[in-house]
């Protein structure tokens, strides 16, 4: 592990702050003491094409945190309503129908993340064909395109506090990231206003077992999850080619600051899947191809992770994992149907097992507001459920 001091303290500062400063994320019982005990409270199918759903995101804001959007490997993207009530008596369609609130075609290709930005009034979707795309989630309209990436887009994060920013992380082994506000004279095919990046860091993760290029220079392995870190300057990036989650300062993109894994000497060929952050972003998770999710603290990167999480199978780079906005605990799908439920302060501790599910349970999310909900997608449709009271 690389890490310089001076510069470590520094760079974390401002979350140190805050933290020493009383911030505090509103406590809830996400999970009660003794809870084992879900009820599901509804079954979804994807859409009629019963494509596998490959990324779900709650909204942000209080007023629209009911409402979650799925995307698939047709380059559907589809918006529920949570509240809505469902029958589990009736199909996984009658079920999507009644929930569905709307749903379009904003690709000719896989979307593989979502994610909303400017208070839950537009969506950005990550695809196959090489581009981000922005949408005007009520029109359903594109708004913009990013471009700039020369393999698929795996990942995506707004900045915490200002949503024209937004980090995203390519299986060309690129990160790159963009502003809204700026645009380039050109357009798309279809006409739409491009964006290009302000910044684009390449290779951020070599594979040094990958086969190299002509020159013996070791190639680039794909950026599977990006993550933009609540001091608002620094983000994390991890990859499919080791169990290495970086950290960059994005004022100096030159090299990254300093970055953290689990063993260094034993780890480093099991790439990660997913990374998460609490509400707080003292708290950063990464799911790790070794079947293990790791959990760290940013303000101690140099002490390794701080708990260990293991029971679920990670057996493909589409099974995510997501700590609770609390920071109280890590939901994550798993490679054998069902979900796992960790309390952060019992880590050695059964996990909470959630079995609803009939196929891999691939992107997670936690309802934002209110009580327990996590929400789950598998092969082909999605589970809510809910702690039973």
């Amino acid at each position: 592990m690389r890490t310089d001091s001076s510069t470590f303290q520094y760079f974390f500062h401002s979350i140190r702050s805050r933290e020493l400063s009383s911030f505090r994320v509103r406590k809830r019982a996400w999970i009660d003491e003794l809870a084992s005990d879900f009820t599901e409270i509804g079954a979804i199918e994807n859409n009629v094409l019963e494509t596998p759903p490959l990324a779900v995101s709650f909204c942000k804001a209080s007023k629209n945190s009911h409402i979650f959007a799925v995307s698939d490997e047709a380059g559907y993207v589809n918006l529920f309503d949570s509240r809505r009530e469902l029958s589990s008596a009736a199909s996984y369609h009658e079920n999507a129908e009644k929930a569905r609130i709307d749903d379009w075609l904003a690709h000719h290709n896989a979307i593989f993340d979502v994610c909303w930005i400017k208070e839950d009034t537009h969506i950005l979707t990550a695809s196959g064909d090489q581009t981000i795309k922005v949408w005007d989630a009520q029109d359903k309209k594109c708004a913009g395109v990013l471009m700039g990436h020369t393999g698929s887009v795996k990942c995506l994060s707004s900045h915490p506090t200002n949503s024209d920013l937004v980090l995203s992380g390519s299986r060309d082994g690129s990160f790159a990231i963009w502003d809204l506000r700026c645009k380039s004279n050109s357009k798309s095919r279809c006409d739409e206003v491009c964006h290009p990046s302000t910044s684009m860091v390449k290779g951020a993760h070599l594979s040094s077992q990958a086969r190299r290029g002509r020159r013996g220079k070791a190639a680039a392995a794909s950026i599977t999850s990006v993550i933009y870190l609540k001091d608002e300057i620094s983000i994390a990036t991890s990859g499919a080619a080791d169990s290495v989650v970086k950290f960059w300062d994005t004022r100096n993109l030159k090299s990254n600051v300093t970055q953290a894994c689990p063993h260094p000497e034993s780890s480093t060929q099991k790439g990660i899947s997913s990374l998460s952050q609490d509400l707080k972003g003292v708290f950063l998770t990464a799911s790790c191809m070794d079947n293990r999710i790791y959990l760290y603290n940013v303000l101690q990167l140099d002490k390794g992770p701080i708990h260990t999480f293991s029971g679920c199978q990670i057996e493909s780079f589409y099974v995510n994992a997501a700590i609770s906005p609390d920071g109280d605990h890590v939901l994550s799908g798993s490679s054998d149907g069902d979900a796992y439920i960790w309390k952060v302060n019992k880590p050695l501790a059964e996990p909470i097992i959630l079995k609803s599910h009939k196929g891999e349970v691939t992107a997670v999310d936690w309802f934002d507001y209110g009580t327990l909900n996590p929400d789950t997608a598998q092969a082909q449709d999605c589970h809510l459920l809910s702690e039973e009271e």
